[in-house]
């Protein structure tokens, strides 16, 4: 669809959103209804406006508006097709801040033919003055080791979150506080607790308007309890125990995990859509994909490390991305797995190194630049038998003998003088 029609279309989702908050005169059923003058010539009385599809939910904090605009139709590959090359770019913690960050890379997504995955962080939803309405699993209520918010900060997001969603974007959810290690860390919770602290993510998306007092505006024009379909674990702990609760939930996959760069499989019934270890360039060993471990194997704990460092330590990121989509692209085309914050570490180095991958692999052939739930969506589309063909392609290799043999239904090469060679004369 062209990038025209992709406005257009956000746009007439966008305008009913604001349309059901902005006082317009309603029929008994709901419908528009247009005032007419009293004077003039009589006209043919007009076809009746289509009734809105917003619905709102609970206080209004968020609405049913439809079907979400710009999600592909997933199809199954056929006999012989090589797979298309995923590369899903993914968000930690996903509100908007005086860095603006989130409508930057809006915009860079937009740009690029992309769609993304934020991960939302539920008290980026909630004031600080009611901190207290968060009650963390082994935690006193009103603990956060990420904070809270302020209104302005709210609004700011929220705004980043409906206009990301009508573009086609997935909204899921890096739970609340953030708490790693032990002593009440993620990584010691129960099944049950899991559940209580997806439970109060959820809530605090949903009730916005009622915590913030704004009442008047425009709701998040999707349902949450349909849209969160997956996540991303604090510090990738608790891994187990999130993956048993969120299956129960419904949740479809998760990314909280590391692996090497094949083809996904399920746990716990649930698509494990880690993150990959990629060659890390200058190093003999390989490297997260993801902005914070690059930092750390750079400049420690320290997030602003030597400026004189910082051009390389982005080029070394970009470099390393980027070798390990060519090892995909080139080889068994798993997907690539991408992982970030919006954060300004060593000076923003690792922002520009991610864009500059995102404008290198997004435009190429055959690459689709997707969300976890898009990419879920493509894997539940697939013949198993093929899924379990393409997981036992190893990490870089291609199919010996091409695509066009390697998955089941696949015609056999044909042997040399048989039909299709040129005829030998006798």
């Amino acid at each position: 669809m062209a990038a025209t029609q992709r406005i257009a279309a956000g746009a007439v989702v966008a305008a009913a959103v604001a349309a059901s908050l902005a006082g317009c005169a309603t029929g008994a059923d709901g419908s528009h209804v247009s005032h007419v003058g009293a004077s003039g010539p009589q006209q043919a009385k007009p076809a009746p406006a289509p009734k809105s599809v917003v619905r709102l939910i609970g206080d209004g904090s968020t609405a049913y508006t439809g079907a979400q605009p710009h999600l592909p139709r997933p199809e199954r590959l056929k006999p012989g097709q090589k797979p298309p090359q995923f590369v899903v770019f993914s968000w930690d913690g996903a509100g908007e801040d005086s860095q603006k960050l989130f409508s930057h890379f809006r915009k860079v997504s937009k740009a690029n033919h992309a769609t993304m995955t934020y991960f939302l962080s539920g008290v980026y939803m909630l004031p600080q003055e009611k901190a207290d309405l968060y009650k963390p699993p082994q935690h006193s209520p009103g603990r956060s080791d990420i904070g809270f918010n302020d209104e302005q900060g709210i609004a700011d997001t929220v705004k980043q979150l409906r206009l990301a969603w009508l573009e086609g974007n997935e909204i899921g959810t890096h739970f609340n506080g953030h708490f790693c290690g032990k002593n009440g860390g993620v990584g010691e919770w129960s099944v049950e607790e899991w559940k209580d602290e997806i439970a109060q993510a959820k809530q605090f998306v949903k009730t916005w308007k009622t915590n913030t007092g704004m009442k008047k505006a425009a709701p998040l024009p999707f349902d949450y309890d349909k849209e969160l379909v997956g996540a991303r674990t604090p510090c990738l702990e608790g891994q187990k125990n999130f993956m048993k609760a969120a299956h129960e939930l419904g949740f479809r996959y998760d990314t909280s995990g590391v692996d090497n760069q094949v083809w996904p499989g399920k746990k716990e019934g649930l698509w494990d859509l880690s993150m990959q270890l990629v060659p890390f360039r200058g190093h003999s060993y390989e490297q997260l994909t993801m902005d914070y471990n690059f930092m750390v194997n750079q400049s420690g704990t320290a997030t602003q490390g030597d400026p004189d460092k910082r051009e390389f330590w982005g080029d070394q990121m970009r470099d390393s991305l980027l070798k390990g989509f060519h090892r995909a692209y080139d080889g068994n085309r798993a997907p690539l797995i991408i992982g970030n914050h919006f954060e300004s570490w060593n000076g923003g180095t690792y922002m520009r190194a991610v864009e500059e991958v995102v404008e290198n692999v997004c435009n190429k052939r055959d690459v689709r630049c997707v969300s976890f739930r898009q990419l879920a969506d493509w894997l539940d589309a697939q013949d198993p038998k093929t899924l379990a063909k393409l997981r036992t392609l190893e990490v870089g290799e291609a199919p010996k003998q091409g695509w066009a043999s390697f998955l089941p239904g696949s015609p056999a090469p044909a042997p040399k003088g048989a039909p299709g060679a040129p005829a030998v004369r006798r």
